[in-house]
Order: structure tokens, then sequence, then C-alpha cells
């Protein structure tokens, strides 16, 4: 259907211009009467934040997206424009998207009282109503609202007073969409100042001259909590005057978190066969939950759900570059990897005192074995506990843990010992793991993995392995990427023998 062109044929069109946030709020209507998804992509928020994010839309509310990095505020707002109609009309050549039948710009008056209904008509895609600025200490009430610029009044020959020397700023250009401003605390506080107009009476004003119209527009901000920042904080009478406050979240269950870090990690790699055992990436994502409760990691910072992403990325890269170098088929992950994820969580971790002097690699590593212990006893019977705990009733338990894992334990009491590397071939790497007694019996035990695999089921049986040293039931050592393990006691007492010798 052709779209009317001048403003006489708009009107005869029948056409109905509606403010931003009623628009806004009768698109959301229709979508939940229909049953759509508001926001794809957006994963563990459906009981929480989505909820709120939608009773402040039915309430016709401008937005304060509150929470800790990582938490898809901005994902979250960028999606706002799809609730937007998908086109609307404006004077043809007006910088703000002036109104046909309501313009407020004197370009407009003057171009409709001039015209009449001959007046051009343009129409503007939803994604040309969206704008979007990070706020940043240097950002002006010019950038923001506008400004007189001489270079125009003195070209057009105006006075300095005269609409036309204005040059409009981001939010006048933003009428009748969504304006975003992201870090609001970054903001001056002088500049937050400048907004008070804008969200109380809706309508901007420039310097001191009498140039002051209405605007129609949705404002959306993002922000992390006060207490996170030293660089600023938004000012109460600012707060006062958004309407809801919407607190973010990190996922809180194991599935979410999954879900995320599947959505968003790159793992397409050259056309091989990519396999990553579910364990693998509970192990990562554990990581990031160790982490948001770690006393060495600064919680008011936050662990964006970015480290589990980065970390899994590194993750397949290590298994990827083995691939490579042994010319395999399939991309399979080790636990001796696991170290290689390290360059995507340090930058990533905020550490207090106590953690700076530990340093970030060692917090990172025990971050590590923290989260292979917790994964490591959700499959198989705890270390430490005299009656495991059972994953599935299809066997019975040993009554103690000494005669699950004894054969293991007893192979290194007599003084036997494993290296593997990130680089050793598969089958290498499957006959140093077979040469530990009862390993193979208790990973099938308790584990479900396809046989005809040697790399799948060699990577479970060094997870049973690394889950029970760090359990503290067997040594292992990282030196230049061979892992070794051994018995913790026959290590405990060398290591005292050396130093003695030492002294």
């Amino acid at each position: 259907m052709k779209r009317p062109e001048t403003l006489g044929a708009l009107r005869g069109s029948g056409y109905t211009p509606r403010p931003v946030k009623e628009e806004v709020r009768e698109n959301l209507i229709e979508k939940i009467r229909r049953h759509d998804r508001i926001f794809p992509g957006i994963i563990g928020y459906d009981e929480t934040v989505i909820p709120a994010l939608i009773n402040a839309i039915l309430a016709k509310h401008d937005l304060l997206l509150l929470g800790l990095r990582g938490q898809a505020k901005s994902r979250i707002v960028r999606q706002l424009p799809s609730l937007l109609d998908e086109y609307i009309p404006i004077v043809r050549g007006s910088e703000i998207n002036d109104n046909p039948f309501r313009p407020v710009s004197r370009y407009a008056v003057e171009t409709i009282t001039r015209d009449g209904d001959d007046t051009a008509i343009e129409w503007i895609h939803r994604d040309e109503r969206y704008s979007e600025k990070l706020a940043t200490p240097d950002v002006t009430i010019a950038d923001l609202i506008g400004d007189i610029d001489p270079i125009k009044a003195v070209s057009q020959r105006l006075h300095y007073s005269h609409e036309g020397a204005i040059h409009f700023g981001l939010i006048p250009r933003a009428n009748r969409g969504i304006f975003a401003m992201n870090e609001l605390p970054d903001l001056q506080p002088r500049i937050q100042v400048g907004l008070f107009n804008i969200m109380e009476e809706k309508d901007i004003q420039i310097r001191g001259f009498h140039v002051r119209f209405p605007l129609d527009i949705m404002i959306v901000f993002t922000a992390n909590p006060e207490d996170y920042t030293s660089r600023g904080n938004i000012i109460t009478p600012l707060k006062d005057r958004i309407d809801s406050q919407i607190i973010t979240h990190y996922p809180q269950t194991m599935d979410d978190a999954i879900a995320i870090t599947r959505q968003e990690a790159w793992v397409q790699r050259n056309g091989k066969i990519l396999k990553v055992p579910k364990y693998f990436e509970e192990i990562i994502e554990q990581i990031a939950f160790e982490a948001r409760k770690s006393e060495f990691i600064d919680q008011k910072s936050g662990v964006s759900a970015r480290l589990a992403i980065s970390a899994m990325e590194n993750l397949i890269s290590t298994a990827e570059r083995r691939a490579i170098l042994l010319n395999d088929e399939t991309i399979i992950p080790r636990l001796c990897d696991l170290h290689h994820v390290l360059p995507g969580m340090t930058g990533k971790l905020e550490l207090v005192f106590e953690g700076e002097q530990e340093g970030s690699v060692k917090v990172g590593r025990a971050l590590i074995g923290k989260a292979v212990r917790e994964i490591f006893k959700q499959y198989f019977p705890d270390p430490l506990r005299k009656q495991p705990r059972r994953r599935s009733s299809r066997e019975e338990e040993p009554s103690t843990e000494e005669a699950i894992y004894s054969p293991i334990l007893k192979w290194f009491e007599n003084g036997n010992s494993i290296e593997i590397t990130d680089e050793m071939p598969t089958v290498e790497y499957c006959k140093q793991l077979q040469r530990v007694s009862g390993l193979l019996e208790v990973t099938s035990r308790y584990m479900e993995f396809d046989r005809r695999n040697i790399a799948e089921y060699a990577a479970a049986m060094e997870f049973v392995l690394d889950g029970l040293h760090q359990n503290s039931k067997i040594a292992k050592e990282v030196i230049d990427n061979v892992t070794s393990y051994k018995d913790m006691v026959g290590t405990i007492f060398a290591g005292q023998s050396r130093f003695g010798d030492e002294d």
C-alpha cells in the first residue's frame, strides 16, 4: 500500500497519530494478546525483570534499569524500539520529527503555513526513532539539548534568538521516539539538572532565549548501583522524576546461565564437529557463581555474564588448537584445558585488597578449582562424606567413599603417577588415564558418555582425577602445560625432604 506523500493525502487517509508512550503501550498490549515473546534473547528474567518492565510500559513510565555490569540492561533497552509502529509520518526536512498534525518547530509551522495540504510528508522507520548515548563526564547540555549555532546564524542571516539558529541536541532529535542514556551516574550533576524539564514538563529551552517547545519522547536510563562507582551518582531530584526503577540481576539458576552462554558464545569453528560435555558447561558457569561470592572479589563491581562467555570461548579455542595440531575432526575439551580460560577471566574480576595481594591468576585458579569441586559432587559421590550422595538410583552405592575410590587412591599411594598435556594425541591421552587402576570403572558407573569416542570418556576420566584433587585426595601439579597427578601424602613428604636437603 502506497503511503500518503502530502499532508492533504495524509488527512484523507484517516491516519491518526498517537503519543509515543501510548503507541508503545498499545503495541505491547497487542503482543501480550498474541502471546508473543516480548523481549527475545533475554534469559532468566521471565519472573522478575520482564513483568516489572511490562508494568512500567503499560503505565507509560520513563524507566531506569539499575544493575551491575553484564546484566543485559543495554540489550533490553535496544529492544524497546520493536514496540514502536513500523513507520510514522513527519514533515519532510524536520530535524525533530515534527508531527504533521501538531508541528512544534518553527520550520514545520512555517512549511505547513506556506504549503498547506501540499506540505511534503516523509515516513521514518522505527529504527530511526531510537537514539542512544553513553553518559561520560564530558557530555554537555549542548550535546543533549542543543545550543545556538553562530555559523548557522551568520550564514542564514538570522538573529541569535531565532529558532533557525539552533543546533538541536540528541534529545530533541529523538522527538516522537525513544531516547536511551547508558551509565547515567557518569553524567555530571549539573548536566543531570538540565534533564529536569525534559523529565517533568517534557519540553526544552535553549539557553536564555524564548525558544521552548514540548517533546513527545520516552526516556530510558541504565545505571550501576550508586555505591559501585566513585565517579558519580544519580542526583536525588532526577531519580524522583524517573517513574519506574527496575532492578536487574545475574542468572539465578545453572540452566539459565548455561542458556545465556550458549546463546552468546561463539562456538562454531571451521566446520569441525564440536562436542562440549554438559559438565564442562556447568564448570564454566560455576566459576562465575563462585566469583560472585568470593571474598577476594569486589561484589559491588559484580562479575559479568561475559566472564562465562569468554571463558567458554577460550576453552573451545584450546580444544580447537589441539584438533588443528593433531588433525582431529572433533573438538572436545579436556580438564587440563581449563587453565587456558584464565585470560578470559582475570580482566573481568575486580579484586579487593586481599585479592590483589593474592594476584588475579591465583584467584582465578582457585575459582576454577572450587567450580570443579562443586560440579564433581553433582556427578560422583562426595569423597569427603562417609555416606556418598547418589546421582541416580540405578545401582546400589557402596557404604563408604573408600570403597568407591580406594582402587584409584591405592594406585597413587603405590608411587604411581601420570602426566598429560593439552597437546597430547588423544590415544596417548587415553592410555595414560587408563593406567590408573579403577578409574575407568568409577567413571563409567556415574557418568554417561559414548564409549566409542575415546576423547569423550578420557576427558571424563580426567574429570574424576581433578575432582579427587580438588577434594584433597590426590596431588596435582601443572608446569609448562604438563599436568601431573600423584599421591598426595607422598608429594607432601617429598616436598619436605627437598626442603630439608636445601637447609
